[in-house]
C-alpha cells in the first residue's frame, strides 16, 4: 500500500512539475512579445504578435472579416483594435488578452467608423477616432473618449480629427482636420489646443517617444507621405524617409532607439525599422501593416 501511495505521489509531482514549465513556457513566450500587427497571411486581416527581432511569431486573432489599428495596453497584457461588421460598414473597437482569449467588443455604433484606438499610460481609458457622414452627408471625424471597458462612451466635442494618443502628462496629442490636417496636443477635454505642425499638408497619426520628449508623424509636406521626428514642442522638425512610396503610422521602439513604420511598396505593403535618426531602413515584417511596438514609459 505504501509503494503504490508513493508510486502516485510521484506521478503526481511529475504532473505538476511538467504543467508548471508548460505554464512557465507559455508565460515566458507571451513576454517576449513586443509588437503587434495586421497580415493577410490567413486570407483575413488579422492581428499577430512577434518579439523585437521579428522572429518569432502567435496569431492572436482568429475572425472572418478584418482587424486593423492595434495598440498595447501600458502593461503588455492586452492590445485593442478595429474590427468590420454589417460587411465594413460599422467598425468596432475591440479588446484581446495577448493570448488570444477574451475578445470583447466595446463600441456598438451602427454605420460609424471606430478605429485608431490608444491607452491612456494607466491603462484605464482608451480614446478612439469615430467617422461617419452625417444627415446632410458631410463627412465627421471626431475623437471619443472610454473607459478601458467600453463604459462611459464620450466624444470630446472641441476636436475633430483622429489617431489619438495619450502623453505622459495625461494629455491627447492627435491629427486636428481643421484647417489642413496639423499635429496638435489637447486637454482631454478639448481645450488647450496647441497645434505643433501648421502648413499646408496633411500630417497624420503622431506617435509619442517612450521618454515623451519627440514625436514621430506621417506627413505629405514634400511630395507623398514620409516618416517625419519633432521635439514635443513642435520645434526641430525633420525627415526620415526619403522614398518613392508612402510610408506611414511610425511608431517607436521601447527604448525609443528604433521606429518601425508602414510602407506602400511596388511588391506591397510591409513592415519597415530604422534608427531613429533615420539610417538602416531594412525590411523587418513582409506582407504586414499597421505595426505597434508595446512602450515602456520612463
Amino acid at each position: 500500500m505504501k509503494i503504490q501511495n508513493f508510486k502516485l505521489v510521484k506521478t503526481v509531482t511529475f504532473l505538476v512539475l511538467i504543467l508548471g514549465s508548460i505554464v512557465y513556457c507559455q508565460e515566458n513566450k507571451s513576454s517576449s512579445y513586443t509588437i503587434a500587427y495586421g497580415s493577410k497571411e490567413s486570407g483575413d486581416m488579422e492581428i499577430y504578435l512577434t518579439d523585437s527581432e521579428g522572429k518569432e511569431k502567435f496569431k492572436l486573432t482568429n475572425r472572418k472579416g478584418r482587424d486593423g489599428y492595434v495598440a498595447w495596453s501600458p502593461d503588455g497584457k492586452k492590445v485593442a483594435m478595429y474590427a468590420y461588421h454589417d460587411d465594413g460598414n460599422t467598425w468596432s473597437i475591440h479588446t484581446i488578452n495577448i493570448d488570444g482569449t477574451n475578445r470583447q467588443r466595446l463600441t456598438h455604433a451602427k454605420d460609424k467608423w471606430d478605429s485608431s484606438p490608444a491607452w491612456s499610460t494607466n491603462g484605464k481609458k482608451i480614446a478612439f477616432a469615430r467617422e461617419y457622414a452625417n444627415e446632410k452627408g458631410a463627412w465627421q471625424e471626431e475623437i471619443w473618449l472610454m473607459n478601458s471597458d467600453g463604459s462611459k462612451q464620450t466624444q470630446i466635442k472641441y476636436l475633430e480629427g483622429g489617431g489619438a494618443v495619450f502623453t505622459q502628462d495625461g494629455k491627447l496629442l492627435y491629427h486636428s482636420k481643421k484647417k489642413s490636417y496639423e499635429i496638435c496636443i489637447a486637454d482631454l477635454d478639448g481645450s488647450n489646443i496647441v497645434w505643433l505642425t501648421n502648413n499646408d499638408a496633411k500630417e497624420l497619426h503622431p506617435d509619442i517617444s517612450p521618454n515623451g520628449k519627440q514625436v514621430a508623424f506621417m506627413s505629405d509636406r514634400d511630395g507623398n507621405f514620409e516618416i517625419y521626428v519633432m521635439n514635443i514642442d513642435g520645434s526641430n522638425q525633420k525627415r526620415l524617409t526619403n522614398n518613392n512610396h508612402e510610408d506611414w503610422n511610425p511608431s517607436w521602439s521601447s527604448d525609443g532607439s528604433k521606429i518601425i513604420f508602414q510602407s506602400s511598396e511596388a511588391d506591397g505593403k510591409h513592415v519597415n525599422i530604422m534608427n531613429n535618426d533615420g539610417s538602416s531602413v531594412r525590411r523587418f515584417i513582409p506582407n504586414a501593416t499597421g505595426a505597434a511596438w508595446l512602450k515602456k514609459h520612463k
